[in-house]
């Protein structure tokens, strides 16, 4: 009788022992990587890449951003201060799917079926490994695992462009792009000369700031940059000239990083 007890004893220690080494490990949703685990769809586009009428107010520009990797989110949106930002994307089928996935850049606000991203259909389909992208568009909605990572845009600088429904010199709105590194935007100052004072641009939506009455002349433009480590504010002297003209982009000669 001995012995059966003894072998009962020994095979409860190595599962009380089996079982913490299991609680232990840690979640690959909470990972070290920290990667946060959500789910992703797309949406429809005849050309597969992103739509001109995103909530974050990019217009044409954020159709061909990222080479088309482009998304809606619907969380990450945070009342369109998530606009611009990066993030690394991968699905967690591995006989379908990548271990890098890709980069894509918010555009626009959006959310269905329990997902955070709304991927173009090109940026989907980066999801997948070598001649697997239609397998894996067919799941239409895929488990995935995501973290912010920087944006990165070589050969430009952080530029202010006018919005198209900007009228000189009544009004005024802009919208930042090529806003490269992890930083969010959360206000914007110009500076009017008269007064001596900075006047605060309102958030009108998503990425777009604007004003009435703007100041004449060149513009000097102030931003508050906010990041996980603190905030601080950037100015940039004559950012947007005198004649300034509304969908042109004008750039700021300087990098986020």
């Amino acid at each position: 009788m001995a012995q059966p007890l003894s072998f009962t004893f020994a095979s409860f220690v190595l599962f009380i022992t089996t079982l913490g080494m299991i609680i232990l490990l840690p979640s690959p949703c909470i990972s070290q990587d920290t990667f946060t685990c959500s789910r992703a769809t797309y949406y429809g586009s005849p050309d597969c890449l992103g739509t001109p009428t995103g909530a974050c107010g990019y217009g044409e520009f954020g159709r061909n951003l990222n080479g088309g990797g482009v998304g809606a989110v619907s969380n990450l949106y945070r009342n369109g201060s998530g606009c611009g930002a990066c993030y690394q994307v991968r699905c967690t089928i591995p006989q379908l799917c990548t271990t890098a996935g890709m980069t894509i850049v918010v555009t626009d606000h959006g959310e269905g079926d329990h997902t955070d991203f709304i991927l173009s259909p090109r940026g989907f389909s980066q999801l997948a490994t070598p001649n697997m992208a239609q397998h894996l568009m067919a799941y239409g909605v895929v488990d995935i695992e995501y973290k912010r990572v920087s944006c990165q845009y070589p050969g430009y600088n952080l530029m202010f462009k006018v919005h198209e429904h900007s009228r000189f010199c009544e009004y005024l709105a802009l919208i930042v792009i090529y806003q490269a590194g992890q930083s969010d935007i959360t206000a914007v100052e110009l500076w009017q000369e008269d007064c001596k004072e900075w006047r605060g641009m309102r958030k009108a939506y998503g990425g777009v700031w604007d004003i009435t009455s703007p100041p004449k002349g060149a513009i000097n433009v102030r931003f508050q940059v906010s990041r996980a480590d603190g905030q601080k504010w950037v100015q940039v002297s004559n950012a947007i000239p005198s004649a300034w003209k509304a969908g042109v982009a004008y750039d700021t000669a300087i990098q986020l990083s």
